[in-house]
């Protein structure tokens, strides 16, 4: 099987992973952290997870930067989640 093929299941798989699970989860915490709440362990084990499986793909993601728009979307996401929930803790 050629890399291309290769990449192109596997990008396929992550689009479904993150469509049905990442996103969903990820818009409940922002939800959470909009209404000042803090961030629980599950909710940090998960942004864990997020930034770990995230950190493997630089090099899938420098052979595909058409899908640039959508990682910097999602980046930009976690970001927002993750600094909303410091302020919130800070404040708590």
């Amino acid at each position: 099987m050629s890399e291309k093929s290769e990449d192109a299941g596997l990008i396929a798989v992550l689009i479904e992973r993150f469509e049905s699970e990442r996103l969903p989860r990820a818009l409940e915490l922002k939800e959470k952290v909009d209404k000042g709440e803090t961030l629980n362990d599950i909710d940090i084990a998960f942004l864990e997870q997020v930034f770990a499986d995230a950190n493997k793909l630089g090099p899938l993601l420098e052979r595909h930067n058409e899908y640039q728009k959508l990682v910097s979307q999602a980046v930009e996401l976690y970001s927002e989640i993750t600094e909303k929930a410091l302020a919130n803790e800070k404040n708590s």
